[in-house]
């Protein structure tokens, strides 16, 4: 509606639009490297990576929450070595392009504070201390789960909305960082919503319905202008055209002014684009985050794992796409259960129950 599309037109376009029989919509978001909480999430796998780096054996679960220019590092770290945190959080926030306050905000100027103590002994015993290397346990229970579909490729078998939000966010980084759009600032938005067909548990993209991208700007650009560039340096850069038609919806930066962005904006924090970081929406989520945590804690590792496996079906052809979750306790290092789902597009000829047996005979979850 703000960028000129009349109420009545609105009302057309998506209450009384109706779509053929097993067609449906579907939307994906992403966000940028500038975007409050995936900052957050940076900083946490900063801190992570410093630790690995000294010390492969560290143990870690750190989080980072940030408002304005106070940053503070939160969690349990044991490890052998030292952290800068201060260099650290700072490096991570000029790596994402906050690097003066013509950019909305100075990393050299940040506070950072840090409150982290050690793993809780407990935790150590039941997990790893005195345990051989293939013994140790998780790090704590949970359920993760593993997702992928070959609806549109053969290679990167994740969900197209959530693939082509991604793609969105990443070209708008490059774009700033190589000066295609020198007025775009680091924080942005993206979300893609794609109309499929559905054959039985199959499905297929049919076609880009809309395309929205918020993204952060320097204050001399005009509005016009950023829509313009934005379509067509980005969104006709990254959507194959294949997909785009007359139909489709542009709706970039519908609130138009988004200069001050950021932590300056929202306060963030680590762990709150669980979404963004899996498959858009397409599969579930057990509710833990990845960024920060050490390959013990089966949040991260049995996610990526569970990812393999479900690649790993598609991939050889068992499947058109397929679920995969397993569920841990802390300290016990095989999982108490896994569950495989493939939506009905199993093989002819195979079952989930088939899948099943593929999986626990070829892959080790310990």
């Amino acid at each position: 509606i703000s960028q000129g599309m009349s109420q009545k037109k609105y009302e057309q376009y998506y209450v009384e639009e109706v779509l053929p029989k097993d067609h449906f919509l579907f939307a994906s978001e992403s966000v940028g490297e500038g975007h409050p909480d995936k900052l957050c999430d940076q900083i946490s796998d900063a801190v992570l990576d410093a630790c690995l780096k000294q010390d492969p054996d560290a143990k870690v679960g750190c989080e980072a929450t940030a408002k304005g220019n106070q940053f503070f590092t939160l969690g349990e770290i044991t490890m052998k070595g030292t952290l800068d945190f201060p260099t650290i959080v700072k490096e991570a926030v000029k790596a994402a392009g906050f690097i003066g306050k013509e950019k909305g905000l100075d990393y050299a100027t940040i506070d950072v504070k840090a409150v982290v103590e050690k793993q809780e002994p407990e935790i150590a015993q039941a997990v790893h201390l005195q345990k051989k290397e293939e013994d140790q346990g998780a790090g704590d229970q949970g359920l993760m789960f593993g997702y992928a579909t070959n609806e549109w490729d053969k290679e990167s078998l994740m969900p197209l909305t959530h693939y082509l939000a991604s793609k969105l966010c990443e070209h708008l980084s490059i774009c700033r960082n190589e000066k295609t759009l020198p007025w775009l600032r680091p924080d942005c938005k993206s979300q893609v919503t794609i109309e499929y067909k559905k054959e039985g548990g199959k499905i297929t993209p049919l076609r880009v319905h809309n395309v929205v991208i918020s993204t952060q700007h320097d204050p001399e650009i005009d509005i016009e202008v950023l829509r313009t560039e934005i379509k067509e340096k980005v969104i006709k850069q990254v959507i194959p055209a294949k997909f785009l038609d007359a139909r489709t919806v542009f709706l970039v930066n519908p609130s138009k002014s988004f200069v001050i962005g950021g932590p300056v904006a929202d306060a963030g924090l680590t762990g709150r684009k669980i979404i963004v970081d899996t498959y858009g929406g397409w599969a579930p989520h057990g509710g833990g985050a990845f960024s920060g945590k050490d390959p013990s804690k089966v949040d991260r590792s049995a996610a990526y794992y569970s990812r393999y496996v479900a690649k790993s079906l598609v991939h050889h052809g068992l499947c058109d796409r397929v679920l995969v979750q397993v569920s841990y306790a802390i300290g016990l290092a095989d999982p108490l259960s896994i569950y495989v789902d493939s939506y009905g597009t199993v093989k002819p000829g195979l079952t989930d129950e088939y899948l099943m047996k593929i999986v626990k005979k070829n892959f080790n979850f310990r």
